[in-house]
Formats: structure tokens, C-alpha cells, sequence
């Protein structure tokens, strides 16, 4: 026999044979109705590292993005050659003659052996600069990896055995010995060898070798996974109904590769910056007087700066090594909120 009973703070209670059902517990009443998206955000709220490393992440974005702006509250910018501007802050080198590279309350990390460049600005803009790059190479190799891997996945047949031999050839190409050797390349199609090379160039041409050979990896992921997802049953059920291929991949294929399209996309980005960094620290990439992270550990590497004023590596190396590392966690936070049961 049941009937409803009263408890204490309001509602019902069943009772069975005399004795009230068991009241669910909290975490079982907040994920009833929840999505599979709410549940990965609520997941990933309780990662202290993921939310860390994501607000970390943010900061570098904002300052970059703010660059100008800070830099104008700064009273400086980075393409002044305190050098000629101001040469009793130097010696007949070109070193600061402050210790720590001329650090000061006016220059808050220092002057640029050489040139004079303010080091604090620098750094901003070339933050901004990489960033801006590495995104660009990201959301292109993205959005390629998706139509390739999902057209190749969901069609078969022919598209599907041309997409992947494309791959399989492109995978076999060395990335980094390509870039260095092919921006040169790029660039000469664009400008003549004889004439100075405009930055929108040199940037057109880093986003364009990096992502040739960037998607493929991607491509092959969201392949696979869509070779699994077309002969699940709600797939079938949409071609029963007469749906066209276009709106099977957006309407049922898509949203269930989400979740390799954001873990991937959080790996890729921190390769595109060292990437980047990497091309310009040997030349082939960002050259000055625009500023670049890896140019300026290209600097650092110089006899003048090694043997004189050796806090100038902290600046950009330490940057560097806190974005890519904040990056990287996030992106296993990312990965073990969409799956629990994942292990790191």
C-alpha cells in the first residue's frame, strides 16, 4: 500500500509497505535535464588547473589584444630607438648602462642592447603579433581538417581514398625543414628578392606554410570518428527520411565531432606559437623592426646581448614557457571534462 506523506521543507514522500522512498541525492537531481554541454562546463568548473591554466590563457590574449593601449599608457612603443634618441643611457656598444639591462622605474624591463628598443613594449607586441598568427593558422587548419575529415569519413569511396593518399603524402613531408625551406618560396611569389619585404607579406606567407601542413592530423581524427558515427542508427534513420548529405553532416555529424575539434584545437595552437617563434628566431619569419616573441630570442642569442646583459632571455623566455605551459593544460582539462574517464 502507498500514499503520499509530507516532509519536512515542502513536497511529497512515497511511502511503500510503511516505509518513505529514499530522497536522490544533490548530484543526481542537478544532472537530470542538464545537456551534454552543461555537464562538460560544470565538469570542467571544478578543474582548479583547467581554470587556471584558461584564465592564464585569457590574460596573454587581453594583453596582447590591448598592446596598443597599454602601450600608449606606457608613454612608449616599441619601434623607438632610444639608441639615437637618448645615447647618454648607453655606452660606445650600445649597452644599457644601468645594471639588468637598464631596468628602471621609466624602462620597466630594460633597453634592447644595440638599437635601444624598450623591451617591455616589445614584448607586448610581440605577443599580440604571435598570437594573431598562431590563431589564424589554427582556425584555417581547423576549418580544413574539418571538411576533409568529415567529407572523407562520411562519403567514402573515391573521396575517401583521395583524401587519404593526400594525407599520407603530405605526412611524409619533415614540417620544420619545409617551413624554413619553402618561406623563402612563398615570399619571392609575392615580392622580388631585390625589394624589401612588406610584414603583411611575411605574415600571409607564415600563416600559408604552416597550414599546408598542419590539418592532416585533424582530418584523419574527425575521419575516423565519422566512419564510426555513419552506421550508427540515427544516422540511417536521417537518410531513411530523405535528408540530403549536406544536412546530415550539419545537423547529426558535426555535433558529435565537437569534442575532438576543441581538444585538438587546444593542442595546436601552443605548436603553431613555438612554431612561429621558431621561424623567426632563424630568420625566415618576423624580422625587425616588427616585433615577434621568437625574434626576440633571436636577439638573446647574440654575442652582444649574451655576454652584456643576459636578464634580456628572462622576459620573452619566461612568457613563453607560462603560455605554453597554462595552454597545454587546458587543453587536459578540455579533454577530461568532455571525457571522466580519461586519465592524465
Amino acid at each position: 500500500m502507498t500514499s503520499p506523506i509530507d516532509i519536512e521543507g515542502g513536497g511529497t514522500s512515497v511511502v511503500v509497505d510503511g516505509e518513505p522512498e529514499p530522497k536522490k541525492k544533490p548530484e543526481e537531481q542537478q544532472l537530470v535535464g542538464r545537456s551534454p554541454g552543461q555537464l562538460m562546463w560544470i565538469r570542467f568548473r571544478r578543474d582548479r588547473a583547467g581554470v587556471i591554466s584558461a584564465c592564464v590563457v585569457i590574460f596573454f590574449f587581453v594583453i596582447g589584444l590591448a598592446a596598443p593601449l597599454i602601450s600608449k599608457l606606457y608613454g612608449k612603443n616599441p619601434y623607438t630607438v632610444y639608441a639615437d634618441e637618448r645615447p647618454e643611457l648607453f655606452d660606445s656598444a650600445g649597452v644599457p648602462l644601468q645594471p639588468n639591462g637598464g631596468i628602471s622605474g621609466e624602462f620597466w624591463f630594460g633597453l634592447e642592447p644595440g638599437n635601444g628598443y624598450d623591451v617591455f613594449t616589445k614584448l607586448l607586441y610581440g605577443i599580440r603579433n604571435s598570437l594573431m598568427i598562431s590563431l589564424a593558422v589554427t582556425v584555417a587548419t581547423v576549418v580544413t581538417g574539418i571538411l576533409l575529415g568529415v567529407a572523407a569519413g562520411y562519403l567514402g569511396g573515391k573521396p575517401d581514398f583521395w583524401i587519404s593518399r593526400l594525407v599520407d603524402f603530405l605526412l611524409a613531408f619533415p614540417a620544420q625543414l619545409f617551413f624554413i625551406a619553402s618561406m623563402p618560396v612563398v615570399v619571392s611569389l609575392f615580392v622580388s628578392p631585390r625589394d624589401e619585404t612588406p610584414v603583411y607579406v611575411r605574415v600571409v606567407a607564415l600563416i600559408a606554410v604552416q597550414w599546408v601542413l598542419g590539418w592532416m592530423s585533424l582530418a584523419r581524427i574527425l575521419r575516423g570518428t565519422t566512419l564510426a558515427l555513419r552506421e550508427r542508427e540515427f544516422i540511417e534513420a536521417a537518410k531513411v527520411s530523405g535528408a540530403p548529405p549536406g544536412r546530415i553532416i550539419r545537423k547529426e555529424i558535426l555535433p558529435n565531432v565537437v569534442t575532438p575539434i576543441l581538444v585538438q584545437s587546444t593542442y595546436m595552437l601552443p605548436n603553431f606559437v613555438t612554431a612561429e617563434a621558431g621561424l623567426s628566431f632563424l630568420g625566415v619569419g618576423i624580422v625587425e623592426p616588427t616585433p615577434d616573441w621568437g625574434q626576440m630570442f633571436s636577439k638573446a642569442s647574440t654575442e652582444l646581448v649574451m655576454q652584456n646583459d643576459i636578464t634580456y632571455m628572462f622576459f620573452p623566455g619566461i612568457s613563453m614557457i607560462i603560455f605554453i605551459v597554462a595552454f597545454n593544460l587546458l587543453g587536459d582539462s578540455v579533454r577530461d571534462a568532455f571525457d571522466p574517464k580519461s586519465e592524465r
